[in-house]
């Protein structure tokens, strides 16, 4: 195992320039999803709120509209006002939500027309959203405001009990970051009009939601990869949080020029903070966590489109884009049936549960290392990849949660985060980018945080990582799921080579940062 580690940087070259494309996500993880952005999905994160004086809340944050440009304008990024955005919970185990936060969103243009101008005579509406600088909700230089509701559903999400989220008035998201001129004020300080404080529906402490853009903190060197990955993926320097001993001759060193979307992109988010006693209903304190979009079955586009009805909608409505862990429909669902993972509900599960017990990344990193290894080293390695099939160690991380640490109260093999909410949070200071492989049970796969690197964590643990001891309390643990035997390359610090850390983000509600300016151009972000 250990002898990967001595290749040397011209054998590393060679491997990395022929493994394929698979190793992070794009956040367009399927063919019928990249048609329909406005519903794509991204990232979902659930965990113990660690903002100080907020450890008794959960938040849970679902992330849309992948690559949003800073200076995407005139329209920047509305919701779509026919889509429905869902953040499911499970609290009993049987893989279908107990709760269900339903957010609605409709874009109104001030007096039908939006903010108008007076040219010779004639009144005529501009062609921006705004005609001077904006400080506030409904703020009077805004000619067109963009609303949501926010509904509790409790039970099956169409038929089960519907009761409304209420705050001081309307909810509002606020426009996007279009600039110093446009939001003089500073975004911090104009977006955090937006937070507000919500009563939940048979919840006696209140919570708090904010809907409105964020910037992107996906760490990901996707470029490259999709390059043929155009890097040894594997740590090359002796940076002490992404290696694990001697680094790799040639390999890539962690750095903030590796990121594709950290600092370049923007993204929208949903985000609500829930008290931990209004989730956790029956079951034993472990919840699953999913999120939905769905659009009604039926579009017809109008040869005479408006701004109210630009198409014509109608039927039941249908799932469109589900994300639970990170990485599944990037990583572990082949190509044919990504489309159809989109539309399942995790009840369905078990119709791609091959992926998980059989993976194909790992025999694919096996199928192009493999030779060159043997060939490098003198050795006669029969499989790089974990061989323990069924890969129980995935079906742990993926599907059932880890019997020691977030498995709820009914297992049912499905996909979603798990969190265990007795875990206590830990401190931005003091986490971990790898979560509980890092010695820190707060973190993924024990929900998900922001700062958490799963890239980096998912591609170790598909190779076997927790076929080995994991630091739990500091003490070395087995979580008897596999063996060591089973995983030869398990130790082996594999790596994207774009780091992530919670220091970078903010430590209060909705954690993620301001998003990236349309203007002025350069900013610098972490």
């Amino acid at each position: 195992m250990l002898k990967l580690l001595k290749l040397s940087a011209a054998t590393g070259l060679v491997l990395a320039c022929q493994i394929q494309p698979a190793l992070a996500s794009s956040h367009r993880e399927a063919p019928g999803i990249t048609e329909m952005p406005k519903v794509d999905n991204t990232d979902v994160y659930a965990f113990r709120s660690y903002e100080p004086g907020r450890e008794a809340f959960v938040t849970l944050i679902a992330n849309f509209q992948p690559g949003e440009g800073p200076g995407d304008g005139p329209n920047y990024y509305t919701m779509d006002p026919d889509a429905i955005y869902e953040i499911h919970i499970d609290n009993t185990g049987d893989a279908v939500e107990d709760l269900t936060y339903q957010f609605k969103f409709t874009n109104t243009l001030k007096a039908d027309t939006g903010k108008t101008v007076v040219v010779g005579g004639k009144t005529l509406p501009i062609a921006l959203r705004s005609i001077g600088p904006v400080a506030s909700p409904a703020d009077g230089n805004l000619g067109e405001d963009e609303t949501y509701t926010i509904t509790q559903v409790t039970g099956n999400r169409r038929t089960g009990t519907r009761a409304a989220v209420t705050g001081s008035g309307t909810f509002y998201k606020p426009l996007d970051n279009a600039g110093n001129k446009t939001i003089p004020g500073g975004y911090d300080a104009y977006a955090n009009k937006f937070i507000n404080t919500i009563n939940i529906p048979g919840c006696a402490t209140p919570g708090r939601a904010f809907v409105g853009q964020r910037a992107e903190y996906f760490a990901v060197n996707l470029g490259p990869i999709f390059d043929l990955v155009n890097f040894v993926p594997i740590e090359g320097d002796n940076d002490p949080v992404y290696g694990n001993g001697s680094p790799f001759p040639g390999g890539i060193t962690q750095s903030q020029n590796n990121q594709e979307l950290i600092g370049k992109k923007n993204v929208t988010s949903i985000a609500i903070e829930v008290p931990i006693a209004c989730l956790t209903g029956t079951g034993n304190g472990n919840i699953g966590v999913w999120s939905t979009a769905s659009l009604p079955q039926a579009k017809l586009n109008k040869p005479n489109p408006t701004y109210k009805a630009p198409a014509l909608y109608g039927g039941a409505y249908v799932q469109v884009s589900r994300l639970g862990m990170p990485l599944v429909n990037e990583l572990v669902i082949g190509l044919p049936q990504k489309d159809l993972f989109n539309a399942a509900k995790p009840t369905q599960d078990g119709a791609l549960a091959d992926y998980v017990t059989n993976p194909t990344f790992p025999a694919l990193l096996d199928a192009l290392f493999r030779g060159p290894v043997n060939a490098t080293l003198g050795t006669s390695f029969t499989n790089l990849a974990p061989t323990n099939f069924p890969r129980t160690d995935l079906v742990a991380t993926f599907l059932t949660g880890i019997a020691t640490l977030n498995q709820l109260k009914t297992v049912t093999a499905s996909e979603m985060l798990r969190l265990n909410t007795v875990v206590t949070p830990t401190p931005q200071a003091s986490q971990s980018t790898f979560g509980v492989v890092g010695n820190d049970l707060a973190g993924f796969p024990n929900g998900r945080r922001p700062g958490d690197d799963v890239v980096d964590i998912v591609l170790r643990v598909a190779m076997g990582r927790l076929c080995y001891p994991v630091p739990i309390a500091g003490k070395p643990t087995d979580l008897g799921l596999c063996k060591p035997a089973d995983a030869p390359t398990g130790m082996v610090a594999f790596t994207d080579g774009a780091p992530s850390s919670a220091s970078n983000i903010q430590n209060v509600f909705p954690y993620l940062n301001a998003p990236l300016r349309g203007a002025p151009r350069p900013q610098t972000q972490p």
